[in-house]
């Protein structure tokens, strides 16, 4: 039987859902490795709805799991279905949906809350033993999260995002977009992404490799 591989989406679109790229490119490196995914959303209303040409706020009303659909071809479930028994790894894919959908990380930084059905599927697969692994600001999620456990992430180098994850309680590691950092003692991975850019290419290098080494830990 295949591994499978929980994925956290956040919407469709990197200024106020999930990275498109960062989502592909995770889908596509756990595929290459046989891996089952299961592709997972809340069912609640975006923060926000940005129009990704003129980088305006729409002042729309979308939902997020039917967004975060169009990544998933449709096959999707809501997160709150979902149980740590029914994965053996999760992962987080970036996107400034992580920090409004997901949680309130660009609002409230280290004072954030994280949606309570993501918050219960984070804490239940790292309670399981299962790996983690967050991308792009979704570190900062995983910081609020398990922040009292002092996770070791990483969102790449800038200063600002990297203060507010430590002020959660987590240690910030710098780190290259090709790369990724490992807490090995809590099973966590993460690798900067588009936090640092500048292209698919960098980004993709750095998921597959994180990807790759969060389904190596699978018990």
């Amino acid at each position: 039987m295949p591994q499978k591989v929980g994925v956290i989406l956040s919407g469709c679109g990197f200024q106020d859902g999930a990275e498109v790229h960062e989502s592909v490119c995770t889908l596509l490196a756990l595929d290459r490795m046989g891996v089952k995914t299961i592709c997972m959303a809340p069912n609640i209303e975006q923060a926000q709805v940005t129009n990704h040409l003129t980088g305006e706020n729409t002042k729309e009303k979308r939902n997020v799991l039917v967004e975060s659909a169009r990544i998933a071809r449709g096959n999707i479930k809501d997160i709150k279905d979902v149980k740590a028994a029914d994965l053996d790894a999760l992962v987080m894919p970036g996107g400034f949906g992580a920090a409004l959908n997901l949680s309130n990380f660009a609002a409230k930084g280290p004072d954030s809350h994280v949606n309570d059905d993501v918050a219960r599927l984070i804490r239940e697969v790292h309670k399981a033993g299962k790996p983690i692994c967050a991308i792009c600001i979704a570190p900062a999620v995983i910081a609020r999260v398990l922040g009292e456990e002092h996770p070791v992430l990483t969102i790449g180098n800038d200063e600002g995002t990297a203060d507010a994850i430590e002020k959660c309680g987590a240690k910030h590691e710098t780190c290259a977009v090709r790369e990724f950092v490992v807490d090995r003692e809590r099973k966590i991975v993460s690798t900067p992404a588009y936090m640092l850019g500048p292209s698919i290419a960098h980004v993709a290098e750095g998921i597959e490799k994180a990807v790759r080494e969060t389904v190596a830990m699978i018990p």
